[in-house]
């Protein structure tokens, strides 16, 4: 039988806690305000600004610890609804609705070309587009997805999905999930108005990683 994790006591406890409430701080500090400065994170955490560079070398290392954990939750997910039993469709929604709850898009319409990406993250962003086009195409083989739309045309319908702001944060999210069941029918096959202009390149979606 494996042994339970030990409990953390002392500084290791105080040390994590302390990362735990930076990192809630600057998501909550860089999606309202991505050129604000680091202090204004030390200020919302209630730490130190030397216990934050303690933990990280700079503005640019958190932005980067965030995006990284948007994208293990990101693939968490996909991977959830890949291995899932539920049909193809079901998969796909549940994905999305959760994504959305998730609001791992959010970091992208913030953050993009505000840091440059590490090596590791460069590979998880390869991971995530080819395990989120394997759950697309799955869909779109059953037929219930309209032919004209594109895996990136639904990337970025989630980013808009992510600007979605109004009240505090329980009524974004209840608008956020309101306006994604608008977005669903829309992607579902049948009658429907064709899409004008042409779907975004992949070439579009990361020239926006470069930073300026």
């Amino acid at each position: 039988m494996a042994s339970s994790p030990v409990p953390l006591r002392g500084r290791q406890a105080q040390a994590a806690h302390n990362d735990d409430l930076i990192l809630q701080a600057a998501r909550e500090v860089f999606l309202a305000d991505p050129g604000a400065p680091i202090a204004a994170v030390a200020e919302r955490a209630g730490v130190g600004i030397g216990a934050l560079y303690h933990r990280y070398a700079g503005k640019e290392d958190l932005l980067r610890t965030l995006c990284l954990n948007g994208q293990h939750t990101y693939l968490t997910e996909i991977k959830r609804a890949l291995a899932s039993d539920d049909e193809p469709w079901e998969a796909f929604t549940g994905f999305l609705r959760r994504i959305v709850t998730a609001n791992t898009h959010g970091l992208t319409v913030r953050l993009a070309g505000t840091f440059t990406p590490s090596e590791e993250q460069l590979a998880l962003a390869e991971q995530m587009q080819s395990l989120g086009i394997e759950l697309f195409e799955r869909v779109r083989r059953t037929g219930l997805l309209r032919d004209d739309v594109t895996y990136l045309d639904i990337e970025f319908l989630l980013e808009f999905l992510a600007s979605v702001r109004l009240g505090d944060a329980s009524r974004t999210a209840e608008l956020r999930q309101r306006h994604l069941a608008v977005i669903i029918d829309g992607l579902r096959a049948g009658q429907r108005t064709p899409l004008p202009g042409q779907p975004p390149t992949w070439q579009e979606q990361t020239e926006r990683w470069i930073t300026h």
